[in-house]
């Protein structure tokens, strides 16, 4: 299962129009991600070819980005593929540094007061949509009637606790900063990227919020760390016992690596299983579909691939896949391509 991706609402990034994953301005929250999902996209076979069955749908662009659909890489329609939706709401997490040197521009001043102004419109923001709330329950009473705002309906969920926030953060004031807020707001987050999420880990431990880590496959950001920072990122969070699961960072054409993202984590101090976990059960729970998903259980849906491998050895193949307990067919452009050229006629 990928638990950040825009597979689905994306076919070819240089083609503007075939790009469906973002929408103008900064506040969006009522952008939803379910209604763009194209079922005839070339990604989809690919990705699910090697066992991706599963997938977050994750709208990207300005401060509050919208609302994630989690779905089926099969299917007809995107009511037909929908698993969840609303799965979350996604908030991109402002920068905390400042530039301090002498010929910073804009200058620090300017810098802080901008930090602080884009953080006082995220709280006036969820003030509205309280007063929104709050006037809708009072129609019920006889009050006069609430106007329809689509942007307040989307954060309903949210503020009543049945769909969380998704922070998109990695660095450690970013997170703190991120955690704070959601005490304030009473609101139920995850942090994705969490790049520096260990060094936060009392703190998320405490809370109960997870980590959705997300491009583990990259060089260290900084020049002081160790070249495998990246990779043990999962390692770290699992012994401070807090919860994870493993995501590619959102690449819908390379979706059909994130096995190999856990395989990363597995060399570089995971448990082959809870490497395992991390794509399978653990993205599930984090995103509230785990009696449904993610394991092999009495009750759970037939959602499951067959490997003639470990599924966490790039040598290995996906043999037959199921969604639902249906069995869905493997074939897609790359198989068709190396079909067509395996077959091709030498010329003499």
């Amino acid at each position: 299962m990928s638990a950040h991706t825009v597979l689905g609402m994306t076919e070819i990034g240089s083609v503007r129009q075939s790009n469906d994953y973002e929408e103008v301005g900064a506040l969006n929250p009522n952008a939803r991600a379910m209604v763009v999902l194209n079922p005839d996209s070339e990604l989809l076979p690919v990705a699910r070819a090697n066992g991706i069955l599963t997938a977050l749908a994750v709208p990207r662009g300005g401060r509050l980005s919208g609302l994630s659909a989690l779905f089926h890489l099969d299917g007809w329609t995107f009511e037909e593929m929908t698993v969840l939706s609303p799965a979350a709401l996604h908030l991109q997490w402002p920068g905390m540094g400042v530039n301090r040197a002498p010929d910073a521009k804009p200058p620090v001043e300017e810098q802080l007061a901008g930090r602080a102004r884009t953080l006082a419109e995220l709280d006036q923001l969820f003030a509205d949509a309280r007063a929104y709330w709050t006037a809708r329950d009072a129609a019920a009473s006889g009050a006069p009637r609430q106007d329809f705002d689509p942007r307040w309906e989307a954060i309903g969920p949210v503020l009543a606790g049945t769909t969380p926030v998704v922070v998109h953060a990695s660095d450690l004031r970013q997170i703190r900063a991120a955690l704070d807020w959601a005490d304030r707001q009473r609101v139920r987050i995850v942090i994705a990227g969490g790049y520096d999420a260990p060094e936060a880990a009392a703190e998320l431990k405490s809370r109960g919020v997870p980590v959705i880590t997300q491009g583990l496959l990259a060089q260290p950001l900084r020049d002081w760390e160790p070249y495998d920072h990246a990779y043990t990122l999962p390692a770290r969070l699992l012994a401070n016992e807090v919860s994870f699961c493993i995501s590619t960072g959102g690449d819908a054409a390379n979706e059909r690596n994130l096995p190999y993202h856990a395989a990363m984590a597995w060399s570089y101090g995971l448990p082959h299983d809870e490497a395992l976990k991390a794509i399978t059960l653990y993205p599930a729970q984090i995103l509230g579909v785990g009696e449904r998903l993610g394991s092999l259980e009495v009750g759970k849906e037939g959602t499951l691939c067959l490997w003639d491998g470990d599924p966490l050895d790039i040598r290995s193949h996906v043999t037959r896949a199921f969604i639902e307990g249906r069995e869905i067919d493997l074939e897609n452009r790359h198989t068709r391509l190396y079909q067509k050229y395996k077959d091709r006629r030498v010329p003499r």
